[in-house]
């Protein structure tokens, strides 16, 4: 057999090789398409009797949306009878290696009614995962803490489900047409800007304003 058709051959195998890898890899870190029919999470705090409803759509990763975290569990407990608050995922995946995989461990722990406390885990240990090269042996340690079964933590957090969950939030975000960063907060669907959210003497977020902003919505709400 002609030796320059072998090596062209060859050539041909490797680069066919490199594509498997490359998918195969990118199926792991389960950011791909996934099932287009799964609905968008529905991780809902609050009794919402006001009928206001604060969603924010968050990367577990981002060291912005930590610094939100304890402002915004002020207002979840402020206003825990008025309002819905929402939390659903936007893992900006090209930035932070690990937020896809954080974003697992929370719908995991969801699948045995903790999505909160996975949460408040990610949240507060963040710079303890951020940057590992296996974050699940770090989330496992949280499963075990927050009271989880580990064993079918591990399988949720693995399966497709978990997976079709995160992109549906993805993919619900998208429709807002709003460009993709975190923290994106909206209230009672429309969308609140952060600079609404801050102290503008300081540039962080505010619980006073947030308030304002919330109260705000509950009186109109009362006038419709």
């Amino acid at each position: 057999m002609d030796k320059r058709f072998i090596a062209i051959l060859a050539g041909i195998i490797i680069i066919l090789g490199g594509i498997f890898v490359v998918t195969k890899n990118s199926g792991d870190n389960g950011n791909g398409g996934g099932n287009s029919n799964a609905q968008a999470t529905s991780h809902i705090s609050g009794e919402g009797q006001a009928n206001v409803t604060f969603i924010e759509y968050g990367d577990f990763q981002c060291p912005v949306c930590q610094v939100y975290y304890g402002p915004l569990k002020e207002i979840k407990a402020k206003y825990a009878k008025d309002i819905f608050f929402q939390f659903r995922h936007l893992p900006l995946t090209s930035i932070h290696q690990n937020a896809f995989a954080a974003a697992r461990a929370a719908e995991a722990a969801s699948r045995q009614g903790k999505f909160w406390e996975m949460h408040d885990k990610l949240y507060e240990n963040q710079s303890s995962w951020a940057s590992s090269s296996n974050p699940l042996s770090v989330f496992k340690g949280y499963a075990q803490a927050i009271g989880l079964d580990v064993s079918k933590f591990e399988k949720d957090y693995a399966s497709e489900t978990v997976n079709d969950a995160i992109n549906a939030d993805v993919a619900a975000f998208e429709k807002t047409g709003r460009p993709q960063s975190t923290p994106s907060f909206f209230l009672n669907g429309k969308p609140i800007e952060n600079t609404e959210l801050t102290d503008p003497s300081t540039g962080s977020p505010s619980v006073d304003k947030i308030s304002a902003l919330i109260d705000k919505a509950i009186a109109e709400s009362k006038q419709q």
